[in-house]
């Protein structure tokens, strides 16, 4: 029974995509599962969506739950492209029917602004801050790096700074010292061999 569930669960996720093209909303199936809603069809620069998801992935770890949805055109709304250009009014739409599931930030890109909702309710201080940005413009990619320097703001404000480079700066770190140590273990590993040699070796008269 548990194998016939995980395999109904995988085959959900596989058509997700599908479903969420002709849904209402779009962003509102993918959010669900995941933490990060980027433009259908949208070239966006590899780096810029891994240093998203690595901060996404710090603020989680300091505390500071957060999801994304960056919304390039109408499309992206499916039925709800009314809200188009309306970022805090989207995010609070958005919030409300993720609220059931999520009830922490929820950050909204759009190639004019930025929206912030807590639980699906307005976060004045949140949507001051992130006014005080530029908007990201129409190209994908800046909008995916406006939604990772919103993040550090918000985080920021609400009294959970992150380190330069987000959750890779820290993974860059461990693996330093991973290196290091192991090649201290290494040295000492040889110097061992050498010494027990030695030991071994018969003395010359």
């Amino acid at each position: 029974m548990a194998r016939r569930v995980a395999i109904v669960a995988a085959l959900l996720l596989l058509a997700a995509p599908a479903v969420a093209r002709a849904n209402g909303d779009p962003a509102s199936d993918y959010l669900l599962v995941q933490s990060i809603f980027l433009p259908f069809n949208a070239k966006v620069d590899p780096n810029a969506s891994k240093e998203l998801a690595d901060t996404i992935r710090a603020a989680n770890q300091k505390g500071f739950k957060i999801k994304v949805a960056v919304i390039g055109s109408r499309y992206d709304l499916g039925t709800a492209f009314s809200l188009y250009n309306k970022a805090q009014k989207y995010a609070q739409f958005l919030g409300l029917e993720l609220s059931f599931q999520f009830r922490d930030h929820l950050l909204v890109v759009m190639p004019n602004g930025y929206g912030v909702s807590i639980d699906g309710k307005s976060d004045p201080a949140g949507t001051k801050l992130v006014n005080t940005l530029p908007p990201p413009g129409k190209d994908a990619t800046s909008q995916v790096r406006g939604a990772t320097q919103a993040i550090r703001k918000l985080a920021a404000a609400s009294g959970h700074p992150l380190p330069a480079g987000g959750a890779s700066g820290s993974s860059k770190t461990r693996d330093r010292i991973t290196i290091a140590a192991g090649a201290v273990a290494l040295a000492a590993l040889l110097a061992a061999i050498v010494f027990w040699r030695r030991e071994r070796a018969p003395a010359r008269e």
